[in-house]
């Protein structure tokens, strides 16, 4: 019967696809700043090397940085760094960097000519040249010289055949500016850490502490060499030695307050600032004597000899050198 009869078959189509699907050109830059691909940016750009035959498709100068081909860039100088990368031009850098050389030998040149009559920077290197060994023993002599001997001074023979002193290193009795410049910074630290644990810290300590110790600095500066200026005395050491010799009492001064903020004790306290007091006015004394009592034989530029009454009255301005240190002392344990 007819309506027994059952329906055609449904005919689906078949998909095909082609065998070959060129890649499409790359497009030029749009103005946000990106391009777009139709695949991966590396495949693209090695398959713009070669094409069939041998036609290739334009590039576009707009391309983005992170996109674009390498160029050529010029490699930096040795020992300068690639400026390019960070969109400065290398002769624009490097002309500022020779710019920035010659400020900086002007400075020297300036510091040189204005202060190097004052404080030498051969001197400075001088009193610079430390060993571990020497900064160890220097600071047991600073805190117990009174066993030590002998307390002369090292001599050597320079290039030109003048006789100098040899330096810190290779000298234990010779003056230095290491162990004084570290003790003066310890120095503004601790007061620093004894206000705050006090609850007395503010920023201005670091200053009022400095100016403090500069200005005993100078004045214990200046009373030496007013008083090797009045004795007449020939052939004084130089500033450099001067200051040396005035800074090393901060190590005492650091050792009392150490104790001050271990011991709650006022009496260890006292002891301590006597004892340091002590040490150091003993260690000038006997440093000190070279400078004020100059040999003429192991002492540069030592001229003539001294007189009883000249020499009796230098020895008394040393002791006066050794006992005004409880003063600048006093000043300085007092944070």
């Amino acid at each position: 019967m007819y309506g027994s009869r059952s329906p055609p078959p449904l005919q689906h189509p078949v998909p095909t696809h082609p065998a070959f699907i060129p890649e499409p050109p790359s497009t030029p830059a749009s103005p946000q700043g990106y391009q777009r691909y139709a695949s991966s940016p590396l495949a693209s750009q090695s398959n713009s090397q070669h094409f069939p035959h041998g036609t290739a498709y334009p590039q576009f100068p707009h391309q983005p940085p992170h996109l674009a081909p390498l160029q050529n860039h010029p490699a930096p100088a040795h020992g300068m760094p690639d400026f390019s990368s960070w969109g400065i031009d290398g002769t624009t850098a490097q002309f500022g960097m020779q710019l920035g050389q010659n400020a900086v030998a002007a400075g020297q040149s300036y510091v040189q000519r204005n202060l190097g009559g004052l404080i030498p920077v051969t001197h400075l290197k001088h009193h610079f040249n430390v060993s571990n060994s020497y900064v160890i023993r220097k600071l047991r002599l600073v805190v117990f010289p009174w066993r030590h001997r002998p307390w002369t001074r090292k001599m050597r023979r320079s290039e030109t055949g003048i006789g100098e002193f040899q330096p810190p290193r290779d000298d234990l009795n010779a003056p230095d500016l290491y162990i004084p410049t570290m003790a003066f910074v310890t120095y503004i630290l601790l007061a620093a850490l004894q206000s705050g644990l006090q609850s007395r810290f503010h920023p201005e300590i670091f200053g009022i502490v400095a100016t403090k110790a500069i200005v005993v600095l100078l004045f214990d500066f200046l009373f030496v060499k007013g008083g090797c200026y009045l004795l007449g005395v020939q052939g004084s050491s130089p500033i450099v030695d001067l200051l040396a010799y005035a800074g090393y009492k901060f190590v005492g001064v650091i050792a009392t307050l150490l104790v001050g903020l271990v011991g709650p004790s006022r009496t260890l306290y006292s002891i301590m600032f006597i004892y340091t007091f002590l040490a150091n006015a003993f260690f000038l004394l006997r440093s000190l004597r070279s400078v004020v009592l100059p040999d003429a034989g192991a002492t540069p530029g030592a001229v003539g000899t001294v007189s009883h009454a000249q020499r009796s009255r230098r020895i008394t301005f040393l002791f006066l050198v050794a006992v005004v240190q409880i003063l600048f002392m006093g000043i300085l344990v007092r944070v």
